[in-house]
């Protein structure tokens, strides 16, 4: 079945993400595009390969990053 709604709109095009959980957890991309079904969402990858991946995976880049100790 193909979502209608948006799983998570505060992604835009270009956003530097990482995926916060799934089987490459910690892989960067870039946001890309939402699919069809809202709730996945195109990443091309460092290594050029262009995946689709649950948007309630995504997370942005400085958003995973913890910050340092003080």
């Amino acid at each position: 079945m193909i979502g209608t709604r948006v799983a998570n709109p505060v992604f835009r095009a270009g956003d530097e993400v990482v995926l916060g959980e799934g089987t490459y957890q910690g892989t960067p991309g870039v946001f890309l595009r939402f699919r069809k079904d809202v709730n996945w969402a195109e990443i091309p990858e460092r290594n050029g390969h262009v995946r689709s991946h649950p948007v309630e995976w995504l997370a942005h880049s400085t958003d995973a990053i913890p910050e340092p100790a003080k």
